[in-house]
């Protein structure tokens, strides 16, 4: 007589376990999710989250996941306009938006006990503020390289939610996001006209270093583009002065 094999749990199974781990994550936080809480909430064995998730761990970076993936969603739908700042204020207002209705997901995708690494959804998030930034550089708008404006935007984000997380909502300061913001807006964002005056070397550095990017016409060989990115990322984070 053949053994049977085990089954593997099917789609409709690990769509059970992730929405019952995500209701669990929302009202109790990560504490609440167990293997046993959510087999009970999703109405199946624990062997079922073993043998499709792993460990605890591979639960909660798959919850995370999911949850992730309708922020995800409204950033990558989108409409773009013909203003890049005004689409990085409502990118960041959505960002906020996700991180203080989600907490515990937010601290799960963006703050790791392990460091080094991030969910994949939410190295996306980092890879479409990258887009964001870089379509403001394309303006010749940006005081810095593109990379440092996003480190310095991510940091500024994140600081913000992980601070307001702590806060009940009836005591935060409704304005205190705009002011967050704004502030971060004029940090990285010249306020200078389009065209800007020769001694504009950031500016027209981070613009070239755009242009570069874009540029696929083969004039200049893999490693000729990468030694003059490096050279124009220096010289958009070049001190003003």
């Amino acid at each position: 007589m053949n053994a049977q094999k085990p089954r593997t749990p099917g789609p409709e199974a690990a769509e059970k376990v992730l929405e019952a781990a995500a209701g669990l994550l929302a009202s109790g936080g990560v504490d609440a999710v167990s293997t046993r809480a959510v087999a009970a909430a999703a109405g199946v064995q624990p062997p079922v989250i073993y043998r499709q998730f792993g460990d605890k761990q591979g639960l909660l970076d798959a919850v995370t996941g999911y949850v992730l993936q309708s922020y995800l969603q409204d950033k990558r739908g989108a409409a773009l306009t013909d203003d890049p700042v005004q689409d990085f204020r409502d990118s960041w207002d959505l960002h906020v938006g996700f991180g203080l209705t989600h907490p515990d997901c937010y601290i799960l995708a963006y703050v790791q006990d392990r460091p080094g690494k991030m969910p994949v959804l939410a190295r996306e998030s980092l890879e479409i503020l990258h887009r964001l930034v870089s379509r403001i550089g394309d303006r010749g708008l940006l005081k810095m390289s593109v990379k440092r404006a996003v480190q310095v935007t991510h940091a500024a984000g994140l600081g913000y939610v992980l601070a307001q997380i702590r806060v009940p909502p009836e005591d935060r300061d409704p304005e205190l996001s705009f002011i967050t913001r704004e502030n971060t807006i004029a940090a990285i964002v010249t306020d200078r006209p389009r065209q800007a005056p020769p001694s504009d070397l950031p500016g027209r550095a981070v613009a070239l270093r755009e242009a570069l990017r874009a540029n696929s016409n083969g004039t200049l060989t893999a490693g000729e583009k990468a030694m003059m990115a490096e050279w124009l990322d220096r010289l958009a984070d070049r001190p003003a002065g």
